[in-house]
């Protein structure tokens, strides 16, 4: 039976009406009345009461007790959002993944979204929320945008009590022979600081502890939170965690995490994260939104167990990668695939006649004037990520993201480039109607599936050296001419080969603005170098992380940055978010 007649047996009708155009999105949210978490996921999936943890009446986090999972249960078929390179004219990812699935609710497909959290780092520096936009959101808004379930909070404090107790290990006599100048394991926050990249912790005499250079990062940047969104159930969540290598000693043998006996207090800590976060949009369509690791130095991609339990719950799921196709995808499939046996059966490339031209050189000012040349031009960056998808045996539907000022022209002249490449390009209009204005992209997208599952291939073999997968990476998706290692990065690749971690997959960490280690360089740019600067072992999420160009794992603020923006008004409303 085709998913187009895979009827559902309760839907909730859309609000009958919204805000008018040009409202910001947090009223948009709140003009929408949420459904019980509790009747959502019963109305849905039939799922009882005491299948959920709730928080509040309209957020809950699932027991996956209650989901089956395994080999012989049906799954639905997955479906992955991706983009074209991102730019600040913007291209919508969330909201198209948001929109798409209510546009499969509207046709009758059981259909539900995964989202990665937004963090607060973001939040309150350049983006201002990550909840989706317009008609096409996750509520309740603010609490997803603000601490919601409290997942990255237990992230942190886990991260940061094993920073804790090897500073403490090594105060009190370092049994295990860690050399203080080789600790690797940083500590984290999840708000962006520049002034804590880097530090000297210890100092103030023997009492406090020993003197060592350290710092912060990001918590979106934490192995753990890599491996909280890669763990498949509690006892690999504990296996991983253990796994993590903190340091080395003096002849540079690694210590873990295991060999401080800390892992079994971090997975406590996490217990309760491990568990997929339920909302909704605004359409009242089940959304599982559950961690959230950073796109370049990790690998972009919200967890496992929020992927499977809801593959195991609907006919069809929506999920997205971050930042563009180069990024997201490649590791989606290189990685989160390689590690899960999980396979996408269809892919959307999102992309914004906007944001088109902005990467054939029209300026942030000038995007509303028509202009076919330079919309020409910026689609060769289309082109590659569409190019790059069918290396991996995939046939995307493209999105066209459209914004008002759009014309009819610049649609066509997509649509005709995207023929040319052997894929359809459907506009969609989800941002100013919902997913009535999804509906046309996600008939597009059941039709590409009813061709038949997709042959996913992954781009190297886990054979392969480390430096070659680099290289593979560099030269099929970024269309790099060469590859340059810094002596570090030369010493570092060897050493992981000896220690048996060779066979491990590739995260690249670069810039997300180009497809070179360079943010300004637009388009499609080939025959230049990427510049690997160290490469950083993640033994425990199961991934060699290449650091690429001045990539920062502690972002720091704009130069007027959200949070000046966000407040409370005088009737105890968040105002600002986006």
């Amino acid at each position: 039976m085709s998913l187009q007649h895979s009827k559902l047996t309760s839907v909730t009708p859309a609000p009958a009406e919204f805000p008018p155009p040009g409202t910001p999105d947090i009223e948009i949210a709140r003009s929408v009345q949420p459904l019980s978490i509790l009747l959502l996921a019963q109305q849905r999936f039939g799922l009882p009461g005491e299948s959920l943890v709730p928080f509040g009446h309209y957020k809950a986090k699932l027991d996956m007790a209650y989901v089956d999972t395994s080999a012989s249960a049906p799954r639905g078929k997955l479906v992955l959002v991706t983009a074209i390179t991102p730019t600040p004219a913007g291209e919508g990812k969330t909201t198209t993944s948001v929109g798409l699935n209510d546009g499969f609710n509207r046709l009758g497909v059981r259909s539900s979204v995964c989202l990665r959290e937004p963090s607060l780092g973001p939040c309150f520096g350049m983006k201002g929320g990550a909840a989706g936009g317009g008609r096409a959101q996750v509520i309740p808004m603010e609490d997803i945008n603000l601490h919601f379930n409290g997942d990255f909070h237990a992230i942190t404090c886990a991260h940061n009590l094993l920073a804790s107790l090897i500073d403490n290990h090594i105060h009190w006599g370092n049994e295990a022979g860690l050399d203080p100048r080789h600790v690797s394991w940083r500590r984290v926050l999840d708000i962006n600081d520049r002034s804590l990249r880097n530090m000297v912790c210890g100092l103030g005499g023997a009492p406090h502890g020993v003197p060592r250079e350290t710092g912060f990062d990001i918590t979106v940047s934490s192995e753990i939170m890599a491996i909280l969104c890669l763990a498949d159930g509690r006892a690999d969540l504990k296996q991983r965690l253990g796994n993590i290598i903190i340091g080395r000693r003096a002849d540079m043998a690694p210590v873990t995490v295991r060999d401080l006996g800390a892992e079994g207090s971090l997975t406590v800590l996490l217990k309760e994260a491990l568990q997929p976060n339920l909302v909704q949009s605004l359409e009242h369509n089940p959304v599982f939104i559950h961690g959230g690791p950073f796109a370049n130095i990790a690998h972009g991609c919200n967890s496992v167990t929020a992927t499977r339990a809801a593959l195991a719950l609907n006919d069809v799921v929506v999920t997205e990668a971050g930042f563009g196709a180069d990024l997201g995808a490649e590791k989606f499939i290189d990685i989160k695939c390689r590690h899960t046996g999980l396979r996408p059966d269809a892919a959307v490339v999102v992309c914004t006649i906007r944001a088109l031209k902005m990467q054939g050189g029209v300026p942030r000012s000038k995007l509303a004037v028509p202009d076919l040349a330079a919309l020409r031009d910026g689609a060769a960056n289309l082109e590659r990520h569409v190019r790059n998808l069918q290396q991996f045996g995939l046939t995307p539907v493209v999105c066209i993201n459209r914004f008002p000022d759009d014309t009819e022209e610049e649609m066509a002249l997509v649509q005709s480039i995207s023929e040319e490449l052997g894929v359809k390009a459907v506009p969609a209009d989800h941002w100013a109607t919902g997913g009535e204005g999804a509906t046309e992209l996600a008939q597009a997208v059941l039709e590409q599936m009813d061709e038949g599952t997709p042959d996913v291939k992954f781009l190297y073999e886990d054979s392969l050296p480390l430096a070659d997968k680099i290289r593979t990476i560099a030269t099929r998706i970024y269309h790099a001419g060469s590859v340059e290692f810094t002596t570090v990065a030369k010493r570092q690749l060897e050493e992981y080969e000896s220690l048996g971690f060779g066979h491990l997959p590739v995260c690249i960490a670069k810039t997300q603005y180009s497809f070179s280690a360079d943010s300004s360089i637009k388009g499609a740019p080939s025959g230049h170098m990427l510049p690997v600067r160290e490469v950083r072992l993640a033994a425990g999420a199961g991934f060699v992380v290449a650091v690429c160009g001045d990539i920062m794992t502690m972002p720091g603020l704009p130069r007027r940055p959200a949070a000046l923006d966000i407040a409370l008004d005088d009737n105890g409303l968040v105002v600002g978010l986006t």
